[in-house]
């Protein structure tokens, strides 16, 4: 926001300039927990917890049983992620590579060379359209994500499994008009998080989840609806969804800062 003030006389005409570059706040995400009601009587809960420096990078992100921190490059492009045990032992480390202004591929770094894992991004228009997924030296069978776009929202959300030891799985959704928790996140980590809700820009209303049948035919097994309650800032505070059936499928709860 820019203001001048002009004083005439009729000596001189002085200007004074009364600039100031004003930033806008940012919104983080500082904590999410999640509930999940895989078994209902039972139901298991995950709480993240995220820290950021003063220029609003993510430093490290805490939960219960593992944890992870970030580091930079001086364009706030990261670099390097490195996973951590409960105990605070090293598990593994990712390596971001980058083509121009895109994040290209991530090599996750495991002690034991096996677990090695390597996935590659494929953009169209500025957007992860698909990436791949490879866990082996000599993968010849990836697994594939897509993403079918309408404006900035994923509405299919598609995987193909590169082996015979889980089904591939489609996902459609609809969504309300309101801006999503992760809005002011760092654009590089919400490609590596991936997942249809981190990369659209609004809220998930409804999801429709298909797997495909021996004969390659797409079968619905599962329909979501989801409420969302909005804060002050008009970001998720809460999104609940349920089944069908009116039985809970999973709870978010979302907590921010303002830097």
């Amino acid at each position: 926001m820019t203001s001048v003030v002009f004083l005439n006389s009729c000596e001189s005409e002085d200007v004074i300039d009364l600039s100031n570059d004003f930033v806008e706040p940012k919104i983080l995400l500082s904590k999410v927990i999640t509930t999940y009601y895989g078994d209902p009587a039972n139901p298991d809960t995950d709480i993240a917890t995220l820290t950021y420096n003063n220029q609003g990078e993510l430093l490290k992100i805490f939960s219960e049983d593992k944890s992870s921190s970030f580091e930079y490059d001086n364009a706030g492009k990261p670099l390097k992620t490195n996973y951590y045990k409960a105990d605070g032992t090293l598990d593994y480390y990712s390596l971001y590579t980058y083509n121009g202004d895109q994040l290209s591929t991530i090599n996750s770094i495991y002690s034991n060379p096996d677990y090695n894992r390597t996935i590659n991004y494929t953009y169209e228009n500025g957007k992860v359209v698909a990436y791949t997924q490879c866990q082996s030296v000599n993968c010849t069978n990836p697994s594939t994500y897509t993403y079918t776009y309408s404006g900035d929202n994923i509405t299919v959300e598609t995987y193909i499994t590169g082996s015979s030891f889980s089904p591939s799985t489609k996902h459609e959704y609809l969504y309300d008009n309101q801006l999503n928790p992760f809005t002011y996140t760092n654009k590089y980590f919400k490609v590596s998080i991936g997942g249809a809700y981190v990369l659209s820009k609004n809220n998930y209303t409804t999801e429709r989840i298909s797997y495909k049948d021996g004969s390659g035919n797409w079968i619905q097994n599962q329909y979501v609806i989801y409420d969302v309650q909005y804060n002050n800032a008009q970001l998720p505070s809460q999104i609940v969804g349920k089944l069908s059936d009116g039985s809970n499928y999973v709870k978010y709860n979302y907590e921010y800062i303002t830097q």
